[in-house]
């Protein structure tokens, strides 16, 4: 036997509102209302009663696993792997707080610094910076994981992006008026 519950509607009459004078205004405007009513069967039996199935217990849906991190090293170095924009924004934040450092030490711009040996320091910068970003990368680790509060990694990856910026900057600007910014 199945048990059901019914509904009622009923129906009121609301006055309508318009700019109308009050003598002529209309009041067949009607609101529709739902109303639930238990069932009207008596209790069932004990017989009856032992027939009719219990729902089963709620139980909070568990989310769904995580998706398997790739640590190929072709996928972590892909285009739109995890790795070479982190990479470049991390070497971008290095050169360009070194480069000004060195320019306000010993006036030299940017240029000049790589042409008069930098560039074994940046070899050797870039070199270690890489493999120590590729080491948790090959574990599995994500760095969207380990980041909370200020230091996000989004945060990191804006900082990067304007580290890169400047260091263009800062290279062009120098180039075009051939001396130093500082």
């Amino acid at each position: 036997m199945a048990v059901t519950a019914t509904s009622v509607f009923m129906a009121t009459p609301v006055a309508r509102l318009t700019t109308i004078p009050s003598s002529t205004r209309n009041l067949n405007f009607s609101v529709v209302r739902c109303m639930s009513q238990p069932p009207q069967d008596p209790e069932p039996s004990s017989t009856e009663a032992s027939k009719i199935p219990t729902p089963p217990p709620m139980t909070t849906p568990t989310p769904p696993p995580a998706p398997k991190v790739s640590t190929k090293f072709s996928d972590l170095l892909a285009f739109s792997g995890p790795a070479p924009e982190r990479i470049n924004g991390r070497l971008a934040m290095i050169g360009f707080v070194s480069a000004l450092a060195v320019e306000l030490s010993s006036g030299e711009g940017v240029l000049s610094q790589i042409s008069h040996g930098g560039v074994p320091a940046f070899v050797a910068t870039s070199v270690v910076l890489s493999l120590a970003s590729l080491v948790p990368l090959f574990k599995g680790v994500r760095a969207e994981s380990k980041s909370s509060g200020l230091m996000t990694s989004d945060a990191e990856l804006w900082n990067g992006r304007a580290a890169m910026l400047g260091l263009v900057a800062l290279a062009f600007t120098e180039y075009v008026t051939g001396s130093a910014l500082v």
